[in-house]
C-alpha cells in the first residue's frame, strides 16, 4: 500500500475488516457442523453489513481527504470511487 494513501481511519476499517473475517470464519464452522439455515442467514446477514459499513467508511474518508480539491483530477477520482457505492 502506497503509505500516501494510509489515512487515519484505515486501521479501525482494518479492524472491522478482521473482525468480519472471523464471522465469516464462525459462519462456515456453522455450516460444517450442519446449524440451522435460519442461524447461518442470520450470521452472514451480520458479516455482509460489516463489510458494507467498512466500505461506506472508507469511501467517505477518501471523499473527505483525497476529493478536496476541485479540480479535473478529484472530479475523474470521485466519479471512479462512487462507483462502488
Amino acid at each position: 500500500m502506497d503509505k500516501s494513501h494510509l489515512h487515519s481511519s484505515h486501521p479501525k476499517i482494518s479492524a472491522r475488516l478482521k473482525r468480519a473475517r472471523g464471522h465469516l470464519d464462525s459462519v462456515i464452522a456453522m455450516i460444517e457442523e450442519g446449524r440451522p439455515c435460519t442461524d447461518i442467514a442470520q450470521q452472514l446477514h451480520a458479516v455482509e453489513k460489516a463489510i458494507t459499513n467498512a466500505k461506506r467508511a472508507l469511501i467517505h474518508d477518501h471523499i473527505d481527504h483525497c476529493l478536496d480539491e476541485s479540480s479535473a483530477e478529484s472530479t475523474a477520482d470521485f466519479k471512479e470511487i462512487t462507483r462502488y457505492l
